[in-house]
């Protein structure tokens, strides 16, 4: 069986604002995350909730803990990581949407 794989988005300057908010978290919250990772990649979406959750059309989040990455399925197998951020309200911010279907078009445009 085909495992799932996870992309980290760049942006034009190289940098992997995903992988950025990893990186800043304390070490057991990156552990939560790189869980999840784990889960994602061995069942891909048919793991849904509570693990994953739409959020607007094409847009997903994965939800380790209260950080939420969100994401979209790209073709093959494979989950671009968007952008990710620390949950401090019940809904997700519209901001936080619109920063990362902004980023999958710009993903799209370029593969």
């Amino acid at each position: 069986m085909n495992k799932w794989s996870i992309e980290y988005y760049v942006d034009d300057r190289g940098v992997m604002p995903v992988k950025e908010f990893i990186n800043s978290l304390p070490v057991h919250r990156q552990a939560n995350i790189f869980r999840v990772f784990d889960l994602v990649k061995e069942f891909g979406i048919k793991l849904g909730q509570p693990y994953l959750k739409p959020v607007s059309g094409k847009i997903w989040e994965m939800r380790p803990g209260n950080s939420r990455i969100l994401y979209f399925v790209h073709t093959g197998k494979k989950f671009i990581l968007l952008h990710g951020f620390t949950k401090k309200t019940r809904k997700t911010p519209k901001q936080a949407i619109r920063l990362a279907e902004k980023r999958k078009t710009s993903y799209e445009k370029r593969y």
